[in-house]
């Protein structure tokens, strides 16, 4: 299968979870401000993909997001079955994604360097 359509493929199930986690998590105590799918990695005969979350928060409130976004694994599935018409239904895997909080700590060390050594502006 060419890439580009499983790039497409992945875009397709990322928008689609990203929309159905506010009509499939019914829990008042859910921070759906916390929660971003930031990617969807979809294997290449479409029976399984693994879906990477970012959560905003304390591990534990992290974990605890996680775990009740997972416990509605089936009712993910069945919405991406009925809403993205694809050979086979892919079988969810939902993963926290360490991307986001380590290029916040990427950044935050470059801005310290800088105000360590702030830059030598030429005066003419």
């Amino acid at each position: 299968m060419p890439s580009d359509r499983l790039t497409r493929v992945n875009e397709l199930l990322k928008r689609e979870i990203a929309s159905a986690i506010f009509r499939i998590v019914d829990n008042p105590d859910f921070d759906f401000a916390a929660v971003t799918v930031t990617k969807v990695s979809v294997n290449s005969d479409l029976r399984s993909a693994r879906v990477f979350m970012s959560i905003r928060g304390e591990e534990p409130v992290r974990k605890k997001l996680l775990k009740q976004i997972r416990g509605h694994r089936r009712d993910f599935q069945a919405a991406v079955g009925k809403n993205v018409v694809l050979k086979y239904n892919p079988l969810l895997k939902f993963e926290l994604d360490g991307s986001v909080e380590q290029g916040d700590t990427v950044l935050k060390l470059i801005s310290e360097l800088d105000r360590q050594n702030p830059p030598e502006l030429d005066d003419p």
